[in-house]
């Protein structure tokens, strides 16, 4: 993981980040001390310190010459995300509400877009949800969906891997590599691939036909999978019968 990325996504400017690093490592130190450290000019090592003052990262310590402490990262990073949930409850009051999802065929691009929408559907299914997929696809899912079935959500997952995880059904099947697929309450349906080196492509939709044709193709693949999986059952009953017999 790229630390000052990381950082810049909690508000810090690329030279705050590196500060911020440089004070968390150091200890406490000077404008001039900081600037040499990091190698950034000391009048933006000045400003960059007294932004991230202003922004909870640092503090000032008392004495001459100014001295600037990094504030522990737990409680930095913790106080942005307070912060925010409080931003995020105030916007959702007060933000008009979306206007009626249309029965469009969107393309949801990149993975992490992608694990957005399956994660955000997951999230607020009511009833049911199927997931289908290769299984390095399906398990970033597995502890979301091991929470909504424990509040009492049907969970199906097909996967190319044997599961055994409670509260859930599983069936084993050959998926194709990047493969992933999920239905909500049959009312959205996401299908597509993220393959492991290549662009990330799906398709979501709440429109009834494309929902109806998933469904009944998962319904049909699940009949098949329990199909096989008896007569595999009864072929082996049967060897062992012989065994026996003999």
């Amino acid at each position: 993981m790229d630390l000052i990325e990381g950082l810049m996504r909690f508000g810090l400017t690329r030279q705050e980040s590196m500060l911020y690093i440089h004070l968390l490592s150091g200890g406490a130190m000077t404008g001039y001390e900081a600037a040499k450290a990091t190698g950034i000019s000391r009048s933006n090592a000045y400003t960059g310190l007294a932004a991230l003052t202003d922004k909870g990262a640092a503090c000032v310590v008392d004495g001459t010459p100014t001295r600037y402490m990094a504030v522990d990262a737990r409680e930095f990073l913790e106080s942005k995300v307070r912060s925010l949930e409080h931003l995020k409850e105030q916007l959702i009051a007060s933000l008009p509400g979306k206007a009626q999802e249309d029965e469009a065929y969107i393309t949801i691009k990149g993975e992490e877009n992608i694990s957005h929408k399956i994660i955000h559907l997951i999230r607020t299914a009511q009833y049911r949800i199927y997931i289908t997929g290769e299984y390095e696809r399906i398990r970033p899912f597995l502890g979301i969906l091991k929470e909504r079935a424990g509040m009492g959500l049907k969970v199906v997952i097909i996967t190319d891997r044997a599961l055994s995880l409670p509260g859930m059904i599983t069936y084993m099947s050959e998926r194709q590599p990047g493969q992933i697929g999920l239905i909500t309450d049959s009312l959205a349906v996401v299908t597509g691939e993220i393959p492991q080196n290549g662009s990330a492509a799906c398709l979501y939709s709440r429109k009834k036909n494309l929902v109806d044709l998933f469904k009944s193709s998962l319904s049909n693949e699940i009949k098949l999978i329990e199909l096989t999986k008896g007569a595999h059952d009864h072929e082996e009953s049967a060897v062992c019968n012989e065994t026996t017999a003999g």
